[in-house]
């Protein structure tokens, strides 16, 4: 086989395995999670590694479209209150930071919380308010998970950024935003 057909080959695979997770992520949970999004005063994700990387980039997106949404731990980050929403993402739902930070909040401030992940029987379920649950492999190989060629756990971070993308989407339509009007939002010091 060439490089050629193994590359699209390769494509073909990740793309097919995308699709079939991104349906089958339940679309009521999808639903109420874009309303708490644009219910609250301001929207925080914790996640860790490369999950973090792809809720940073969801939080950037949600910025564009004018909601207040910042990152935990970023330097400018502002105080969380109870009119706010949390989004942690792990997918095994045992990330110690976020889990951490899941109970801080909820103790804290008992602002909603909504956990993006695999694993619907982790210790997360007992802290938060619903789970958006992206049914593919962690590392504890449940039965009904998605599995994927892709190391590790590729296609829940691919997963989380495109359904970032995609609600955003829905947002704009919703809300019937100008698209050129979003350049407002985007960063100017480039």
């Amino acid at each position: 086989m060439t490089f050629q057909e193994e590359y699209q080959k390769a494509t073909t695979d990740v793309m097919e395995e995308l699709t079939r997770t991104l349906q089958s992520i339940d679309p009521a949970s999808l639903e109420k999670l874009r309303d708490e999004i644009l219910a609250a005063d301001q929207v925080f994700f914790v996640g860790v590694g490369r999950v973090m990387l792809a809720l940073q980039c969801v939080c950037k997106r949600l910025a564009h479209l004018g909601i207040k949404a910042h990152y935990v731990g970023e330097i400018t980050e502002p105080a969380i209150t109870s009119k706010d929403l949390l989004i942690v993402g792990s997918g095994s739902g045992a990330s110690l930071f976020p889990l951490g930070i899941a109970k801080k909040a909820r103790s804290a401030v008992n602002c909603r919380i909504v956990h993006v992940g695999s694993n619907p029987n982790s210790e997360m379920k007992d802290i938060c308010d619903f789970m958006v649950r992206i049914p593919v492999r962690t590392k504890f190989y449940l039965e009904d998970e998605i599995d994927s060629c892709q190391p590790m756990t590729s296609l829940f971070e691919q997963s989380v950024l495109m359904m970032g993308d995609i609600l955003a989407k829905m947002i704009i339509e919703e809300k019937q935003l100008d698209m050129k009007g979003l350049w407002q939002y985007h960063a100017n010091l480039e």
